[in-house]
């Protein structure tokens, strides 16, 4: 395989990015961005890349939903055997991505994992439509399995034995809160002369605004 990519490039002509525009907070600054994503009307506006790191150093990423997002961080749900759960109890340093290119935007995120309470998990599990639900029981995540026809066996075993009632949440399913220590917005330029800004917190609790250099 030999691909040459190299003749594939466009000018970024969308809008720039002014220190005038930033909200003093950069989960503000990431609302205004989030409502304008979801406006456009682009696919999975919520979807983040996750950057986790194991205990050899090796880094893995992947592509999950946002689900919340307040003061206190930005929240999403897994099983707590996966992965990237296991990478997050070993190491809470996490990088979220999120790769709104259509816009010629994007947003990078470094903070520190917390795992959700009890109570949080299940308001959330119990909003989840029902075959959402029965997947959560039904897939041991990142575990290898021989094909696909097996893990259906699995859901329907899952979807006889909770056939009657409320389906109850597993003890291995759960969710994170990233606690943001570090945001950057970047806005395409023109002739390559990108638009960075990035939020670092201070020890009051305040955010530092700097623009980059692209």
């Amino acid at each position: 395989m030999d691909l040459h990519l190299e003749d594939f490039r466009r000018e970024y002509t969308q809008g720039g990015l002014d220190r005038a525009d930033l909200a003093d907070s950069p989960l503000d600054q990431f609302g205004r961005w989030m409502e304008q994503t979801i406006q456009s009307g682009i696919p999975d506006p919520n979807a983040m890349t996750v950057a986790t790191v194991d205990a050899n150093g090796q880094p893995s990423q992947r592509i999950v939903l946002l689900k919340h997002l307040d003061e206190k961080g930005f929240v999403f749900y897994t099983n707590l055997n996966s992965r990237k759960a296991q990478e997050l109890k070993q190491n809470p340093k996490v990088s979220l991505h999120f790769p709104w290119y259509f816009l010629e935007r994007q947003v990078k995120v470094c903070g520190t994992a917390e795992p959700l309470s009890t109570t949080e998990v299940l308001k959330y599990f119990v909003s989840r439509p029902r075959e959402s639900q029965l997947g959560a029981w039904a897939s041991h995540q990142s575990r290898p399995i021989s094909s696909r026809a097996l893990l259906m066996q699995q859901f329907e075993s899952m979807k006889q034995k909770f056939a009657k009632g409320a389906i109850p949440l597993p003890d291995f399913w759960g969710g994170f809160r990233i606690k943001p220590h570090q945001i950057e917005f970047w806005q395409g330029g023109s002739h390559r002369l990108h638009d960075r800004f990035q939020y670092n917190l201070q020890a009051d609790g305040s955010w530092s605004i700097a623009r980059l250099e692209p």
